[in-house]
C-alpha cells in the first residue's frame, strides 16, 4: 500500500521536482501538492494541490486528516540570503512550520516527517575541508540558526517522542526546471541561464569560492533513498552530511567555457561572499554512504552537459 504523502512548499525549487518524483513512484492521487500560493501552474495542475500557509497549523492538521495522510515533506523555507533580509520572517517561517509537522506526528495524525537541514548550519569556527558529521556549528546566518536550532528539535522528537524524521543537509543544488529562491549558492544555476541568454556573467561570489553542490537528480534520489531506508539502518536523527561535488565559480565557468567557447565572466561578490566564506568547501558524507547507502552520479561536467542541453530547449522554445 502507498504512502499517502502531503509536500508542503511544493512550488519551491526542490519541492517542484521532488512532488513530480514521488508521484511517478506512489502515484499522483496519493501526493498532495501544496504552498501558499499558486504560481507554478503545470504543477498545481498535475495533481491533487492545496494552497496551504507552512504557519498554519490547523491548516496542515486539517489537509492530513482530510487526505488521510501519513508523511509531510516540509519544504517550504526562507533560504540564507533572502533569511539575511528578512530574519524574524525567516525565524517565523522555518522554526513554527517544523513545531507544527513535529507536533502532528508526535500526536500521532502522521508517521513519517521530511525535513532539510542545510550546509548552513555550519559557519566560520567549522573545519572547512572535508567537514565531518559531528563538528562544530557556529552559523552566520538567521537560515542557518534555523536550521541547526531545528536538528536538534529533530533528533529531540525522535529520542522523547519516537517521531520518525528523517534530515538531510543540502549542499547547493542545482536544477535546469526550477529557477533558484534565495540562496548564496544561486549563482550556480543562474550561471547557466546567462550563458546560455547573453553570454555573459557577473557573478556574486569571487572566482575561488569553492562550496558543495549538486545536481538536482542527485539531491531527489537522496531523498527518496534516505525516506525509503529501514529505520533500524539510521543513525542521524539530526541531519545527514551530504555531499556530491565541489566547485569554484571559476571550475563551472571553465566547464560552461568547453561547450560555449565565448562566454565571459566577471566577479563582483556581494554580501553573500562573507556567507559562502563561512561555509565548507568540502563534505565528509561517508555515514550517509554507510546507513542508506547514498551515492551521487553526476560530477561537474556530466551536470553541465544536461544544464545545457535542457536550457537550450526552454529557450529555443520561448
Amino acid at each position: 500500500m502507498s504512502s499517502r504523502i502531503l509536500i508542503i512548499g511544493a512550488c519551491g525549487q526542490i519541492g517542484t521536482e521532488l512532488t513530480s518524483k514521488l508521484r511517478e513512484i506512489h502515484g499522483v492521487e496519493n501526493v498532495i501538492a501544496s504552498d501558499i500560493n499558486t504560481r507554478k501552474l503545470d504543477l498545481v495542475n498535475s495533481g491533487p494541490f492545496e494552497i496551504i500557509d507552512a504557519k498554519n497549523f490547523n491548516a496542515i492538521k486539517d489537509c492530513c486528516i482530510n487526505y488521510n495522510i501519513d508523511t509531510v515533506y516540509l519544504m517550504a523555507a526562507l533560504l540564507s540570503a533572502t533569511g539575511e533580509k528578512y530574519p524574524m520572517e525567516a525565524w517565523d517561517l522555518n522554526m513554527n512550520s517544523l513545531f507544527h509537522v513535529l507536533n502532528l506526528a508526535k500526536g500521532g495524525t502522521i508517521k513519517k516527517v521530511y525535513w532539510p537541514s542545510s550546509i548552513a548550519v555550519f559557519g566560520p569556527t567549522t573545519p572547512r575541508d572535508n567537514t565531518p558529521q559531528h563538528t562544530i556549528c557556529e552559523p552566520t546566518t538567521v537560515y542557518g540558526i534555523t536550521k541547526q536550532v531545528g536538528e536538534r528539535w529533530c533528533e529531540y522528537y525522535y529520542k522523547k517522542y519516537g517521531v520518525d524524521v528523517r534530515s538531510i543537509r543540502y549542499p547547493g543544488i542545482i536544477s535546469h526546471k526550477a529557477m533558484p529562491g534565495g540562496g548564496t549558492t544561486d549563482y550556480a544555476v543562474e550561471i547557466y541561464h546567462e550563458a546560455i541568454k547573453t553570454g555573459n556573467y557577473n557573478c556574486f561570489l569571487s572566482e575561488n569560492t569553492s562550496l558543495p553542490m549538486m545536481f538536482m537528480d542527485d539531491a531527489i534520489k537522496a531523498t527518496v533513498d534516505l525516506m525509503e531506508a529501514p529505520a533500524d539502518n539510521l543513525t542521524i536523527r539530526s541531519s545527514y552530511n551530504l555531499s556530491a561535488i565541489s566547485f569554484t565559480p571559476k571550475e563551472i565557468f571553465e566547464s560552461i567555457k568547453r561547450h560555449i567557447p565565448d562566454f565571459k565572466i566577471t566577479y563582483s561578490p556581494d554580501f553573500r561572499q562573507a556567507i559562502a566564506d563561512s561555509w565548507p568547501s568540502s563534505i565528509d558524507d561517508s555515514i550517509a554512504r554507510n546507513d542508506w547507502n547514498w551515492q551521487h552520479s553526476f560530477d561537474l561536467d556530466a551536470m553541465t552537459e544536461v544544464m545545457l542541453k535542457e536550457l537550450n530547449k526552454r529557450y529555443a522554445n520561448d
